[in-house]
């Protein structure tokens, strides 16, 4: 049985404590992962305060140096990255290869710190005084990442945070840990010191040490909203700057001018694509008007059928397996849900076996109309691959939806239409908005957040949003004596000196 254990200082570490990591394609256990308990977190955290300093020393430019040959070794072995990966979350590899990329565009974004990490200047602020500005690094600091992304979420968060000069501690998901101890071993390939980058696997236990532990001064995290939500208030208790981001429910809205052709293919690539274990999918459409409603479902209905769901490793699926089987079982538990609560369950996912493969954890597409807000399978995030239909009779109607609903992350609209477009991009009280994009995840030079209970948090992921997150301002205010022309010395001023 194959053994993956923690990444600490340079060198790997095991522990008694041990999960299964399954294979999602049958079922059957694959690995066992190390999980960390408080002595093992504190060990990274102490490795992480080793070299911190001496890391923080090194100038911007040679450590976008590091990034740089790192960013080139995960391009050399990305192939056999994306198929680490595949085999045990689920996703196709071609969805996996995605996964990498664009971790990396954060990484060539975290490139260019020595110009995000310049300070303001003003000459002459006051007589002989001047003012400037410095970013610096917050020191040790911490990422909770979740199953789905991998690749793509620990590199948002510890590209930019080591680029600033912080070292990093990642707790990856014990879902699917193999590829963050490469990613970590491939830093170390790259020029960092050891303790730069570590990886601890681990459950609750471990998470609670990275929130309580005075040495770590940043968290990021991305999961659930309940565990968000946790993370924020404890973390931030533990006078901690956080930043914590949650679920969702994003919506579509389909206009009656929208081209159908391409909505309809956008639609199920971004419901269904990833077997919908995305917190950026689209698991919910509104066309606006009945006959709208009506076109819409007909269309969806043959390009559901031609969906082909296969193992990770099949180049011909769409999309895998789930990642568990009690989120298999979840998944089944909202679709019976929805039919509980009077929705219309158009195509029905549930009991799909695959040949040679029964035991793995597929779910079929499914597709629900006549969806109503008040159901307890819309508001709730199903993370599966599930589209529901709730039909609007205005435009008016359809931006409500997504505007009222407790989760804020993303929204796409499709219209040939200018100024429906630009009425709904500012007035949905949504963080992150698509026009004709079904999934709106920002590229890697802006940043990455959405609002209400999807994130908890005032500074988003990635851009310059995470240059500010990883550092703290210091501003300097100084004067050098006898420098001021015709300076008279003056006694002591005990009042506040202004810029006169």
């Amino acid at each position: 049985m194959r053994e993956i254990d923690h990444l600490i200082g340079g060198a790997s570490v095991g522990g008694e404590r041990r999960g299964d990591v399954f294979d999602p394609n049958t079922g059957r256990v694959q690995a066992r992962v190390a999980l960390a308990d408080a002595a093992t977190v504190a060990a990274a955290i102490d490795a992480g305060a080793k070299a911190q300093p001496g890391w923080a020393a090194v100038n911007p430019q040679r450590r976008a140096r590091v990034l740089f040959e790192f960013k080139r070794l995960v391009e050399n072995e990305i192939d056999s990255l994306a198929e680490m990966l595949s085999a045990e979350h689920g996703k196709v590899v071609a969805d996996s290869r995605g996964d990498v990329q664009r971790g990396l565009e954060v990484i060539e974004f975290a490139c260019g710190i020595p110009h995000l990490l310049k300070g303001d200047y003003t000459h002459g602020a006051g007589p002989g005084i001047d003012v400037y500005s410095l970013r610096q690094p917050l020191g040790v600091v911490a990422g909770i990442t979740p199953f789905n992304f991998p690749a793509m979420i620990p590199m948002w968060m510890f590209g930019v945070a080591i680029a600033c000069g912080n070292t990093f501690i990642l707790k990856p998901s014990e879902r699917d840990p193999s590829l963050p101890v490469r990613l970590g071993e491939l830093m170390l390939e790259a020029g960092a010191p050891a303790g730069v980058l570590n990886v601890v696997h681990g459950d609750k236990v471990a998470v609670d040490a990275l929130l309580d532990s005075p040495v770590v001064r940043a968290i990021s995290f991305v999961g659930s909203s309940d565990i968000a939500h946790y993370v924020y208030s404890r973390g931030t208790a533990a006078g901690k700057r956080v930043q914590a981001m949650g679920g969702a429910k994003n919506h579509g809205i389909v206009l009656p001018d929208a081209d159908m052709g391409q909505t309809v293919a956008d639609l199920v690539g971004a419901a269904f694509g990833s077997a919908g274990e995305r917190c950026m999918a689209l698991p919910v459409v509104v066309p606006v008007g009945a006959r709208t409603a009506d076109t819409l479902r007909e269309a969806l209905l043959p390009e559901i059928a031609k969906l082909r769901l296969g193992t990770s490793t099949d180049r011909d699926a769409h999309y895998g397996p789930v990642v568990s089987a009690a989120h298999k079982a979840r998944i089944e538990g909202y679709i019976q849900l929805g039919v509980d609560e009077g929705a219309e369950l158009v195509v029905d996912g549930r009991g799909f076996t695959l040949q040679g493969h029964e035991g793995g954890f597929f779910v079929g597409p499914t597709l629900f109309d006549h969806v109503q807000p008040t159901m307890r399978s819309y508001r709730d995030e199903i993370f599966g691959p599930v589209l529901q239909m709730v039909r609007a009779d205005s435009l008016a109607e359809a931006i409500a939806l997504p505007s009222k609903h407790q989760y804020g992350n993303g929204v796409a609209i499709f219209t040939r239409s200018g100024p429906a477009a630009r009425e709904f991009a500012a007035s949905v009280d949504v963080g992150m908005v698509g026009i004709n994009v079904p999934i709106p995840v920002p590229v890697a030079y802006h940043s990455f957040g959405g609002w209400k209970r999807s994130a908890f948090a005032d500074i988003g992921i990635h851009g310059e949003e995470g240059v500010r997150f990883y550092t703290k301002v210091k501003t300097v205010t100084q004067r050098w004596p006898g420098m001021d022309a015709g300076a008279a010395v003056t006694d002591s001023s005990f009042v506040i000196p202004t810029m006169k």
